[in-house]
């Protein structure tokens, strides 16, 4: 994911308040000078969120806005993230930094994730947020701010890759096929809030001289270490010498584990390292055979 824009709507809501004063001629208008938003730490609960906001005051003199008081909440396809509030803004002459922390609960990203899914891979980024001030009678003023992000998870699944299979068994000789290609898809008809299925396909070739039996195919989801799908189908295939055939497979992602997985992810500064692994469950092995590896 990529780090949560909330300063737009900040920004927007100094202005304003600012503007107020303004339009009275006591003070002139402050501009922003630079935003940084970067995630401050994580534990296995909630996600710091930190937001440097840098204004420059055109005047000779500070401004105490300690009437204002600003609430805005974090929403993603329409999941509540994060809330946040900062009571007593002011700014000094010049540059000003103003720091703003937000704690989202990290038992938000399943939840989340479903939605991101459901929508092909996309999310929308809502903001909103209140100011209220006594300088303007106590009245509020909402703000409202949108963006899009989106991710293709699903072509780490998609590779054209070729992957030796071994059995790793005494007296057989490895490896018995290689996997040439390999292909994933979101089954969304079938998406529920506790799992995320994904239907995968493998162009398996049989390198032996002899038949290759495959009782089931097993599969294996690891992000960042934490296994998050695992999956097999108990249906048969066999694969006559030389022969190339597809195998099909349907695994899901568990959401429960996404909220880990997280965690992993930004301890690692926001890598994830995708870990998949087929594990074809075999019979008929002859351990005189031997093979090539065309495509």
């Amino acid at each position: 994911m990529g780090r949560l824009k909330i300063v737009g709507v900040l920004v927007v809501a100094v202005a304003a308040v600012a503007g107020g004063s303004v339009a009275l001629g006591v003070l002139g208008t402050p501009s922003v000078a630079s935003v940084d938003n970067h995630f401050a730490g994580v534990s296995n609960q909630t996600t710091t969120v930190a937001t440097d906001l840098t204004v420059t005051n055109p005047n000779p003199v500070g401004v105490q806005l300690g009437g204002v008081g600003l609430n805005y909440t974090v929403s993603m396809n329409g999941v509540e993230m994060a809330q946040g509030d900062r009571q007593g803004i002011g700014l000094g002459t010049g540059n000003s930094t103003l720091q703003f922390t937000t704690d989202m609960q990290n038992d938000r990203i399943p939840p989340w994730w479903v939605t991101h899914i459901d929508n092909g891979e996309t999310t929308t980024v809502g903001i909103d947020a209140t100011v209220t001030s006594s300088m303007l009678g106590g009245q509020s003023v909402s703000f409202s701010q949108e963006r899009t992000i989106e991710t293709d998870l699903l072509s780490q699944f998609n590779s054209t890759e070729t992957r030796p299979v071994e059995a790793d068994q005494p007296l057989v000789s490895d490896p018995v096929l290689y996997i040439n290609e390999t292909r994933g898809a979101w089954d969304q008809e079938n998406l529920t809030q506790s799992e995320t299925p994904l239907n995968l396909a493998f162009d398996v070739y049989n390198p032996k001289p002899y038949p290759y039996t495959i009782t089931k195919v097993g599969y294996t989801i690891r992000m960042n270490d934490v296994t998050v799908g695992e999956g097999e189908t108990d249906r048969g295939y066999v694969l006559n010498p030389g022969e190339k055939t597809t195998l099909e497979a349907n695994t899901a992602i568990q959401n429960e584990n996404l909220d880990r997985w997280w965690v992993t992810h930004l301890q690692r500064n926001q890598q994830t390292d995708l870990y998949r692994r087929s594990r074809p469950s075999a019979s008929g092995l002859d351990p005189e055979g031997e093979g090539r590896k065309p495509r």
